[in-house]
């Protein structure tokens, strides 16, 4: 890590992961956030209940200074862990970052900057696409979010967005925790698919404090996508969940409906006719076949919301929901 002159606020940044077969995915991950150009800075890694995991986390970074180590009694699921590395952590600042990620060196820096020009309660920057295989054809950019990347229409440079994705973004330490962290319901717990993570915590900080997450552009990380994120089998399955998670969002927080409601307007009245004059113009098979998955995506999206209408038990999700928040 590089030190800084005039740095003043301290920021953690909280590693989750928990499988030893993307141990070294999740190396580069740590060692990008290590070789970050601010300080001062405290890297938090949480392993989900693997102590196998645990022991090399402990062989390879538990000398290091200023590097925490937790490992999680059982396997907690990604919400719990990130919450649990917030409340270790000593930062003013906690930022996020998805284990198969990896950070530009002034990915830190850029998020604070913000923080100390402002008074902004949570910062996140722009995730790109790492294609570790080749890119699909068929893939179109509107549905990027699907694989936790920024999608075509995301927002503006340092526009207020209601969230962005898990992999970049951060909060102020004090108002995170103040509205509970990440809501247990909601992320990845073993082979559990509910996939709004960010929206909830974001929303109840919204609704408390009256401020969004600043989107900062030019703070940068990698997302790498595997052969299977580009599977057009497993995209689609990703897509029913997304609307199943959706439905399980309306549950917990009626007024988070609007934004993907807003977003699938722009899709069908903005992008897709923008595609097709694309077509049009300069005809060809890659942008029929991404035209043609936007609407199998929207489906697909549209049939797991229905299966959420009759699957979810609206008084045990939000009994749930307390308990795990202690009320």
């Amino acid at each position: 890590m590089l030190v800084g002159t005039d740095r003043t606020m301290k920021v953690s940044v909280v590693i989750c992961t928990y499988a030893m077969e993307r141990y070294d995915v999740f190396s580069e991950c740590v060692d990008s956030v290590l070789e970050q150009t601010y300080e001062p800075l405290e890297v938090v890694i949480v392993v989900d209940g693997n102590e196998e995991v645990f022991d090399r986390v402990q062989d390879d970074y538990g000398g290091l200074e200023g590097v925490v180590l937790h490992c999680n009694e059982t396997n907690q699921g990604i919400s719990y862990s990130r919450t649990r590395g917030a409340e270790i952590a000593t930062g003013e600042v906690v930022a996020f970052i998805d284990d198969d990620a990896v950070a530009e060196a002034d990915w830190v820096a850029e998020l604070a900057r913000v923080y100390e020009e402002s008074d902004a309660i949570a910062v996140g920057g722009h995730v790109k696409p790492d294609w570790v295989t080749e890119k699909p054809d068929f893939f179109p950019a509107e549905f990027y979010w699907l694989v936790g990347c920024d999608e075509r229409g995301m927002g503006e440079h340092m526009e207020e967005l209601r969230n962005t994705y898990g992999s970049n973004i951060s909060y102020r330490r004090d108002v995170f925790l103040n509205v509970g962290g990440y809501d247990e319901n909601t992320g990845r717990k073993g082979d559990r698919h509910i996939q709004a993570h960010e929206a909830p915590v974001c929303i109840r900080m919204a609704n408390k404090y009256g401020k969004g997450v600043i989107y900062n552009t030019d703070a940068v990380v990698h997302h790498k996508l595997f052969d299977y994120r580009g599977e057009f089998r497993w995209l689609v399955f990703r897509s029913f969940w997304q609307g199943y998670s959706k439905r399980i969002m309306d549950l917990l927080l009626p007024e988070a409906s609007g934004d993907k409601n807003e977003y699938l307007g722009q899709l069908m009245l903005e992008f897709v006719p923008s595609r097709l004059k694309g077509i049009f113009r300069e005809p060809s098979l890659p942008k029929v076949k991404q035209l043609v998955t936007i609407f199998i995506f929207t489906a697909a999206v549209g049939f797991g919301y229905l299966y959420g209408l009759a699957d979810v038990d609206r008084s045990e999700l939000i009994a749930g929901r307390d308990a795990a928040a202690g009320n």
